[in-house]
C-alpha cells in the first residue's frame, strides 16, 4: 500500500505561484511513476504531469512552460511547481502513483484527497 497526502493548494490571483507537495509513504520506491491530475467541477480528471523512475517529466500541453514537476526521492515527496497561473487552472489537484507507466491517464492504482487551487482573475 501507497498513502499519498497532498498540500500547498490556496488561493491565488491570476499570474500568481503555487508549489504543491505530495507526501509519500508505505511501499514506495524509486520504480513508481507519479503524477499530478487535476479536476474542474463538472469535468473529467486531467492529467498534468508525471515523472518516472529515471526522473524523465511529461507535462501536459495545457501547463508546459508554466508547471513543472520534480521529486525530491529522499524525502518521498513529489512538487509540482505552478507559475503564470491562470483562472483555467482552478481545480482539485491530485497526486497519484504507481509501478506501472499510466502516464497522463487516470488509471493510477494510489491516489491522494487532493488539494484545492482557485486562481481569481
Amino acid at each position: 500500500q501507497v498513502q499519498l497526502v497532498e498540500s500547498g493548494g490556496g488561493s491565488v490571483q491570476a499570474g500568481g505561484s503555487l508549489r504543491l507537495s505530495c507526501a509519500a509513504s508505505g511501499r514506495t520506491d524509486n520504480s513508481y511513476y507519479m503524477a499530478w491530475f487535476r479536476q474542474a467541477p463538472g469535468k473529467e480528471r486531467e492529467g498534468v504531469a508525471v515523472v518516472d523512475h529515471d526522473d524523465t517529466t511529461t507535462v501536459a500541453d495545457s501547463v508546459k512552460g508554466r508547471f513543472a514537476i520534480s521529486k525530491d526521492t529522499a524525502n518521498n515527496t513529489l512538487y509540482l511547481q505552478m507559475n503564470s497561473l491562470k483562472p483555467e487552472d482552478t481545480a482539485m489537484y491530485y497526486c497519484a502513483a504507481d509501478s506501472i507507466d499510466w502516464g497522463l491517464t487516470p488509471q493510477y492504482n494510489y491516489w491522494g484527497q487532493g488539494t484545492q487551487v482557485t486562481v481569481s482573475s
